[in-house]
């Protein structure tokens, strides 16, 4: 299949990145309020949303004051992204059915049509888990990139991505 679009790439990191300091803030049993109190920079709590749901790319420095406020070296947690997205393309990802039946992206509606035929079919199973094989063919036929179809993915991970 070719390489991957950059842009694809750097949207997964952000959003992986984005879930890694999620993840952490509620580890830490801190709420976004609580979080953005701790930052210098005076931060609203939906900026600090849109960085977490990898809608808003963090700067350097924001995200190494963000990552201070939490008590987690920078480096961890930029760790752990880049470990995530090197390995996308050979994890299955499990996913929710029903909540991406209720995304209402224009451009992802043959991955819908999937999801509603797949309910149809077999309307007690909600939670599936997506092997890369079956990632790869699904991209193919939707006429995406794994990694932009992977992506899309893993927002509707049911639980904690970690």
């Amino acid at each position: 299949m070719g390489s991957e679009p950059n842009e694809s790439g750097d949207r997964l990191l952000t959003k992986i990145i984005g879930q890694e300091l999620r993840a952490v803030r509620e580890s830490r049993e801190l709420s976004r309020t609580d979080l953005v109190d701790l930052l210098p920079s005076g931060i609203t709590d939906r900026t600090l949303l849109s960085y977490e749901h990898g809608a808003r790319t963090l700067s350097v420095p924001r995200f190494i004051e963000i990552c201070k406020g939490l008590g987690v070296a920078a480096t961890e947690i930029l760790e752990h992204a880049l470990e995530k997205a090197r390995d996308l393309r050979a994890l299955s990802i499990k996913v929710d059915l029903k909540a991406i039946q209720r995304d209402v992206r224009g451009e992802l509606e043959p991955v819908r049509r999937w999801v509603r035929n797949r309910l149809r079919d077999e309307p007690d199973t909600s939670v599936v888990l997506l092997p890369p094989v079956t990632i790869r063919e699904m991209a193919a036929a939707f006429g995406l990139s794994h990694t932009a179809l992977a992506t899309y993915l893993v927002e509707f991970a049911p639980g904690d991505p970690r």
